[in-house]
């Protein structure tokens, strides 16, 4: 497995590109090549440029429009409910969280359900968008189904992230923000490039036999909820997704459960079905409708602090703040650069000779 690093610069022009070849706005390109670089800046590299190709292939299938038309159709002081016109959800849900943000300003908190979206890429993207704003923020997304619920051999849910961000002092946000599934699709992809195995306990056959083959989606199988299996807790998993499908889908008028459309293009979107596109879910609460911003975030420091110095089993591992590692990822990757794999590139240059724009040297 081999890498080729790039600036972030050369890669967010790449990616803007690509966005602009496809008809978006430039304030659309701009903000949903924002979205993907800081997943690849994070190091979750599942959902970032390696995304690319995948919602290209959705809009030649006409099941992204590049220039939606974004509104509220159903409003109330603190709530709203978002159509997304079929948009890009790296565009969609951003819009969304900052009617959150501008209703939390106001009345302490705001919530907004999204229906008729695509894929938003990472969650922790439009939840640090209240972090910003001395906010506690939350986002989640449901998804293609690949997942089955504890017991079934059914593929009834997604992967469904859901994310809580919270603003520190000095610092770096903690951020949770997780698949509800025992692994998220984008690992299997990788270990598909690397051709390798995965741990037992993310995947079942369509038996419903536990497997390690990480093409195990293609045959018919499913991935299986966080928890793995019942008597690790995947009743618990099992739960957590249904949340993050309830709130962002059956909540806002999006399609639920086995009907959600597929991310691949190859496959059709059901033909009869329940909603409009991908839902959504996102909050913004003000710390400071809690208790003064400043002694929240120095609390939380202190908790972070707390949470470092934990005596651990094993003295060469620390106790990790959830966001640590993707903070350091950033951190050092704005500095030497963003690695991408060999395959991920080689797909890239094709997509940019598809579209007639300059490819990643």
């Amino acid at each position: 497995m081999n890498f080729i690093t790039f600036t972030e610069t050369k890669l967010r022009t790449f990616t803007y590109n690509v966005f602009k070849k496809m008809g978006c706005s430039d304030e659309h390109a701009v903000l949903a090549a924002d979205v993907l670089i800081r997943s690849d800046l994070r190091g979750i590299d599942s959902h970032g440029v390696a995304r690319l190709s995948g919602y290209v292939r959705l809009w030649e299938k006409k099941r992204i429009n590049a220039t939606p038309n974004i509104k509220i159709v159903h409003e109330t002081p603190t709530t709203a409910t978002i159509d997304g016109d079929a948009g890009l959800g790296l565009v969609v849900a951003p819009f969304a969280m900052k009617v959150a943000i501008e209703k939390a300003e106001k009345y302490g908190s705001g919530w907004v359900s999204v229906k008729n979206s695509n894929h938003f890429g990472i969650a922790g993207y439009h939840a640090l968008m209240a972090v910003e704003k001395d906010m506690i923020g939350i986002s989640m997304t449901n998804a293609s189904p690949l997942v089955a619920p504890t017991y079934s051999s059914e593929r009834l849910l997604g992967t469904n992230p859901m994310c809580y961000a919270f603003p520190a002092g000095k610092y770096p946000p903690v951020i949770v923000d997780m698949a509800t599934a025992a692994a998220a699709n984008g690992k299997l992809e990788i270990a598909q490039r690397a051709n390798k195995s995965i741990p037992d306990g993310w995947v079942q056959d369509k038996n419903g036999e536990t497997s390690t083959n990480p093409n195990e989606l293609k045959n018919g199988g499913s991935l299986l909820p966080l928890g793995s299996d019942k008597d690790h807790g995947s009743h618990k998993g099992y739960g957590l997704s249904a949340t993050v499908d309830i709130l962002s889908a059956v909540l806002s008028g999006a399609n639920y459960g086995p009907w959600v459309p597929p991310f691949v293009a190859f496959l059709e979107p059901s033909a009869n079905p329940v909603g409009e596109g991908l839902g959504h879910f996102l909050g913004a609460m003000r710390v400071d409708g809690f208790r003064p911003a400043e002694d929240f975030k120095n609390h939380l420091d202190n908790w972070i602090e707390r949470f470092k110095s934990a005596e651990t089993i094993d003295p060469d591992k620390k106790v990790i703040i959830p966001g640590e590692p993707e903070h350091e990822f950033e951190q050092e990757r704005k500095i030497s650069g963003i690695p991408i794999i060999d395959v991920v590139v080689n797909d890239l240059n094709d997509l940019a000779e598809k579209l007639g724009i300059e490819g990643l040297k």
